[in-house]
């Protein structure tokens, strides 16, 4: 028997999963990785991915095809030089990967939205003290799902890399604050953002809206 998180029953429930982290005007896509052919891509994705490696390429097929399903219609998403999708005009994404799934949330209405997806497994014990910082409390594993997702949705202001340690995380059931230790233009120090984590079908997915 398919394990349910492989089926069609599985695909619609991480979407519902994924639509309890975030309020009306944000759209989702969730494709099956194994299910999406490079075929799929247009000329200008498809460039972007030629000397990538095969499991990768499946990836980024599949993220483009939840993208487009989210967005609800056909239209090349790029990759920047940053390696970063290239949204629509007026039009804030984010995708991510893990478990054999692709996710994809857009929003017409948001400065910057972010959203993460981890196999529901314990962070390995090396990179423990990496993610979390003294003062956090909870799953580590959860905490890293709420750094990657904040982390995709400022990325696009910020526009530049930083570390976990930027971040410091507070879990409150299924709701978050992640407040900003160091200040990160436009970001203050002290500058807090608030979202939401949803855990499911063997995942955690975590998502904020600026």
């Amino acid at each position: 028997m398919t394990p349910i998180h492989e089926t069609e029953a599985g695909r619609q429930h991480l979407k519902l999963l994924a639509a309890r982290l975030f309020g009306d005007g944000v759209s989702v896509g969730v494709a099956r990785i194994a299910n999406c052919a490079e075929a799929g891509l247009l000329p200008v994705e498809a460039a972007a991915i030629t000397s990538a490696v095969p499991a990768r390429r499946a990836e980024f097929a599949a993220g483009r095809a939840a993208a487009r399903e989210a967005l609800g219609r056909v239209v090349a998403i790029p990759m920047g030089v940053d390696r970063a999708p290239v949204w629509p005009e007026g039009i804030a994404g984010s995708i991510a990967h893990a478990g054999g799934w692709a996710m994809a949330v857009v929003s017409g209405g948001a400065a910057g939205i972010g959203l993460d997806l981890e196999v529901d497994e314990p962070l390995p014990e090396e990179v423990i003290d990496i993610v979390v910082r003294p003062e956090e409390q909870g799953d580590a594993r959860v905490i890293f799902c709420v750094k990657e997702a904040v982390y995709k949705a400022v990325y696009p202001q910020v526009r530049q890399i930083f570390g976990f340690d930027v971040l410091s995380v507070v879990l409150n059931g299924d709701a978050f604050t992640a407040r900003f230790t160091e200040g990160m233009p436009p970001f203050a120090e002290g500058h807090v953002l608030r979202g939401r984590v949803s855990r499911g079908s063997g995942f955690i997915l975590a998502g904020v809206v600026l």
